[in-house]
């Protein structure tokens, strides 16, 4: 269980800035290259997408979900950085129990993510990032200057699909509890599924079965059926590149089942990067750059997807 590592989602103090560093978390590794300290990193994840001149140095340690522990507690690092979302407790467990300093994030909106940067900026003792953590707090209030907030265009973005022997199709999305929520809201989208809470079992989820009673789980992400989506009547439908990779026929068969949707009839059915969505860190500049376009009316039109 994650709670009894509640303790490690406070940046842990340490006597001097760390110098070897190992990442579970490929949004963070991005961000301390751009933050100026990525010749910290001693070890990363499969996953993670370092600078081409790095790459040779930088020990694979895995997948996020099951990285080779042995090989990180032989490069003796000063601190781990780890997700609550992204990585696993037996993981976490492990490490902790070895006398290693983990760091445990959970930003689940986008001031928690800056404050997650700012931290790395005290923790590392980098002053000179400030600047770039600046400039990108300066891009947060312009993108919010310029949006509508009663014009915000009603916007669906799954993150998951799968098909169900009695329901068919049914797709996994966010609600207003996560980054991903935020992030889409301060670049200028309703989020549909705002309020929607996961049920369990899956079945409830799917409104086939009544929900358990108990205390089971994390709500924030609800697996919804084509009916829902439907009434919903999104204006934009994103599908983002991670982390299911949506492809051009899951977007031709998504246009087909959502027909009436004012997105799929306006055209506004985007393929995106994921990253955009689910990567806290320095990688919310893109997001304030990118995300926008597609949210504007003006956004390309072209056929269906972009």
């Amino acid at each position: 269980m994650m709670d009894d590592l509640n303790p490690l989602h406070e940046m842990p103090v340490l006597a001097q800035a760390p110098r070897k560093i190992v990442s579970l978390v490929p949004s963070l590794t991005e961000s301390l290259f751009d933050l100026g300290a990525g010749d910290r990193l001693v070890g990363i994840t499969d996953y993670c997408t370092p600078p081409e001149a790095d790459r040779a140095r930088l020990q694979r340690l895995g997948g996020t979900k099951s990285p080779d522990v042995e090989a990180i507690l032989d490069l003796k690092p000063d601190l781990i950085l780890a997700n609550r979302e992204e990585n696993v407790p037996e993981t976490i467990h492990a490490l902790e129990a070895a006398g290693l300093r983990v760091w445990l994030t959970f930003p689940q909106s986008v001031e928690q993510a800056m404050d997650v940067l700012w931290g790395l900026v005290n923790l590392l003792r980098i002053p000179e990032a400030a600047a770039r953590l600046q400039s990108l707090q300066i891009s947060l209030e312009w993108t919010a200057k310029a949006i509508q907030p009663d014009d915000m265009p009603k916007v669906f973005c799954p993150i998951w699909q799968e098909q169900h022997d009695q329901a068919g199709m049914w797709w996994m999305t966010f609600n207003r509890q996560t980054y991903c929520h935020d992030v889409l809201a301060r670049c200028g989208g309703e989020n549909v599924f705002a309020e929607r809470q996961r049920r369990y079992p899956l079945e409830a989820d799917l409104g086939l079965t009544a929900a358990s009673s108990e205390a089971v789980g994390d709500t924030r992400y609800p697996r919804v059926t084509a009916s829902e989506i439907l009434d919903a009547a999104p204006e934009i439908i994103f599908l983002p590149s991670e982390p299911f990779a949506f492809s051009e026929q899951d977007a031709d068969q998504i246009q087909r089942t959502f027909a009436e949707t004012p997105a799929v009839r306006s055209g506004r059915v985007h393929r995106i990067d994921g990253t955009l969505i689910t990567w806290h860190g320095t990688r919310l500049a893109r997001a304030l750059t990118e995300l926008p376009a597609y949210l504007q009316q003006q956004a390309p039109q072209t056929d269906g997807f972009r």
